[in-house]
């Protein structure tokens, strides 16, 4: 059965972020489209940034990742589990700084569904949106420039705004997680990350597999500033070590 265009772009970009690359052929046959309209997907991924083009494939584009829109359709069940186990880690009466993100935004969704009385300072208006559900969660914006490619604040007024609190518990996302610590792909965003992991009393990073081992231009954190990484499978090799090295608790979803 053919698929949409939207829909073969969301599975290629979901394919891409779990292996190095991806066989036009290969793609075609899976998707039951010509290898000519494959062609012409990943033509328009490449001219978006979004992936790199090779002889007979593609290949992801070094520190490029999906808009926030195209995110949210990705690892959706993972997500779901992350963001049950991230949201029995949030104490009563607790002031909480989320990051933006896909994986924040489902957390943010759950912990709105399941707590009460909490504070919540953010600059992510998804994830201010869905815990607005919940009338007994106030909600503080961070101020700053509109990021539209992440729904969210960033600049110079965003990580002030955020160094003038100290939070008991920050929620933070990850482009990629290595054994160097968290990697983000925007530069702009990260520094608001950093600006969050900074001022908890632990830090929690949600992220999937796919994060694993996946190096992009910006570290935020190192895993000596990270407490608690929330994921859905046991992390390997490198990556392992240095979170074992670090005291890192891993909370597998």
């Amino acid at each position: 059965m053919k698929s949409s265009k939207s829909a073969r772009h969301a599975d290629i970009l979901a394919q891409i972020t779990e292996q190095p690359s991806l066989r036009v052929a290969d793609l075609a046959e899976r998707m039951g489209v010509s290898t000519e309209t494959i062609r012409r997907d990943l033509d328009e991924l490449t001219r978006r940034r979004l992936i790199n083009r090779t002889y007979g494939g593609a290949v992801r584009a070094p520190g490029a990742e999906p808009a926030i829109g195209q995110r949210h359709g990705l690892f959706v069940a993972e997500r779901e589990r992350i963001a049950r186990t991230a949201s029995a880690r949030v104490t009563p009466g607790a002031l909480l700084m989320i990051g933006s993100g896909a994986t924040t935004t489902h957390v943010a969704r759950r912990i709105a569904a399941e707590h009460k009385g909490l504070t919540v300072l953010t600059h992510s208006f998804a994830v201010a949106t869905v815990l607005a559900i919940n009338p007994t969660i106030t909600v503080i914006m961070a101020p700053g420039a509109y990021l539209a490619s992440e729904g969210a604040t960033v600049g110079a007024l965003t990580t002030r705004f955020f160094n003038e609190f100290s939070a008991d518990l920050a929620i933070v996302g990850a482009s990629g997680l290595t054994e160097e610590g968290a990697t983000d792909a925007l530069l702009e965003p990260a520094a608001v990350y950093g600006a969050i992991a900074s001022r908890a009393a632990t830090t929690m990073v949600v992220a999937d597999r796919s994060k694993f081992d996946q190096m992009f231009p910006a570290r935020y954190a190192t895993w000596r500033e990270l407490g608690v990484l929330v994921t859905d499978a046991p992390p390997s090799g490198a990556l392992a070590a240095a979170l074992e090295r670090r005291q890192v608790e891993v909370a597998l979803a």
